[in-house]
């Protein structure tokens, strides 16, 4: 087992990843930028190093700086956690030759999986389903001959694309030209290479995934699957375990299962990975969607229902042990639901909110869990992703988790930005999502024009309100009601003086 590990990240997978090395019994490094010299990430692993500016291109994407840091405080592998440098396969083979090892799986595996095209035919050649395609790249009038023979609707797709970059949905022809040229400039800012293809696409989408895990003495184990249908801008939003589209069709669940464990034998996998699928909720089909090579931002609710640590399990695993379970071991219990809590403003196309964290008050119950990198008095900048925290709970059945989580997200307190707090809560209480038929046009479907419902105030804080503004402002009155107050009442201090906290 290693005795010291490097996390090549920041924020709640930097945290998450500490906490499972201490368990482990494990030192950690981790690399931090000039903007998180104060995280808690920081804070709580055992060394820190700084490797540059707050701009990621300067510091959480510079490779050789955080092999060097990981090379110079002795540490025996790397953790890429998500994001950043997690999928890069060049960085993978940096650790490789530095003498370290990559927490995660080869870098030939990630660099097959990257392409997307590519993807699609090894996984293609044994047996999973694939969407009819496009990858041929070429001209305008080669893409646009092709997307006549595939058929409209479909989706614009970057070859090295994630998290809903690079991508667009096409409805007509006319707008075909446009969707390519807006893909290709957002992939080659975001990825580096600007290549697209086209792809069929289901307009009643259910986006449901399946973990697998491998180690490195040819053993493969999936852990069942996730509904991530929930999105915004083709990201996540709310995930959950099991699928209730799958938990009443148990030999598709077997099915989807089966070509997850094939499409990762097909680049002979080790590590942790995820296997994502587009199921057309009319029909049934189920179609291979892209395989990210690395641990998901969701992997918490899998771990709720087959109580393994995965971040554990990646560690293990680099570290050569085989898997301490069969598949016969493995089985769902009770329902998972994460919501990604987020500094943004879902009434103004979910525009990042940035500033100070006033104030942060996580729900604590049991079966209620937050990753959170973050705490009072951290900000929420620009250069990195605004999310703040993810929300878990875990109940014997869906209602009651549903329950359980708009409880906890009630009690929530965040304070200094707007969040999606209100917004999930909506979503939660959506007839569609209560029965389980949600589609990944959900979002986009019942809450385009969504506004947070405010209760009125009540006449007696109205009243509140004006006397502090009248005793603020100097005026006659607000003198002669101090000179007749009671002087050593509470009442008549103006020193921000309060009842308790």
């Amino acid at each position: 087992m290693f005795t010291r590990i490097l996390i090549a990240n920041r924020g709640e997978i930097a945290v998450r990843v500490i906490r499972a090395c201490r368990e482990l019994g494990i030192q950690t490094v981790v690399v931090y930028s000039e903007a998180d010299a104060g995280s808690l990430a920081v804070q709580l692993a055992d060394h820190a190093v700084l490797i540059g500016s707050a701009p990621p291109s300067d510091s959480y994407l510079r490779a050789e700086r955080i092999v060097e840091a990981a090379r110079r405080t002795g540490c025996q592998a790397v953790h890429p956690g998500f994001g950043f440098l997690s999928e890069n396969a060049a960085f993978a083979e940096m650790v490789r030759e530095a003498g370290l090892t990559f927490i995660g799986p080869t870098p030939e595996a990630i660099r097959a999986m990257g392409l997307k095209t590519e993807a699609l035919a090894r996984v293609r050649a044994v047996g999973v389903p694939t969407l009819p395609s496009y990858a041929g790249g070429g001209s305008l009038a080669d893409f646009q001959r092709a997307a006549d023979q595939l058929g409209y609707p479909l989706l614009v797709k970057a070859v090295a694309g994630g998290g809903g970059k690079g991508m667009r949905v096409v409805r007509t022809a006319a707008k075909l030209p446009e969707a390519l040229e807006a893909c290709a400039r957002e992939a080659g800012k975001a990825f580096a290479d600007d290549r697209l293809f086209l792809e069929r696409y289901i307009e009643a989408a259910r986006h449901i995934e399946v973990q697998v895990l491998a180690d490195q003495h040819g053993n493969m184990v999936h852990l069942f699957e996730r509904e991530c249908s929930i999105q915004r801008r083709h990201q996540k939003i709310i995930e959950e375990s099991p699928s209730p589209y799958l938990a009443a069709r148990p030999e598709l669940r077997a099915a989807m299962c089966e070509a997850a464990l094939r499409a990762a034998q097909s680049v002979n996998y080790v590590n942790a990975g995820t296997i994502e699928f587009i199921v057309d909720a009319h029909t049934g089909e189920f179609f291979f969607l892209e395989m990210n090579t690395r641990l998901q931002v969701e992997h918490p609710v899998t771990e709720a229902v087959t109580d393994v640590d995965l971040v554990q399990l990646q560690i293990r695993i680099a570290a050569g042990e085989p898997l301490p379970f069969r598949q016969a071991d493995l089985y769902q219990r009770g329902h998972a639901i994460e919501c990604r809590i987020y500094a943004e403003d879902p009434a103004n196309h979910f525009l990042p909110s940035t500033g100070d964290l006033l104030y942060v008050l996580p729900p604590s119950a049991p079966h209620i869990r937050v990753d959170s990198g973050v705490r009072t008095g951290d900000s929420i900048t620009i250069h990195y992703d605004p999310m703040i925290a993810k929300l878990i709970v875990h109940a014997r059945t869906r209602p009651e988790a549903i329950r359980r989580l708009d409880a906890a997200l009630a009690a929530y307190v965040i304070l200094g930005v707007t969040t999606n707090i209100a917004f999930l809560r909506d979503v939660l209480a959506h007839p569609d999502f209560l029965r389980g038929e949600t589609t990944t046009r959900l979002v986009e479907r019942a809450f385009a024009d969504w506004q947070p419902r405010c209760a009125p105030l009540p006449d007696s804080a109205l009243i509140a309100a004006a006397l502090s503004l009248l005793l603020q402002s100097g005026a006659p009155a607000a003198h002669a009601a101090r000179v007749e107050s009671d002087p050593f009442s509470p009442w008549a201090r103006l020193d921000g003086f309060r009842v308790g906290a």
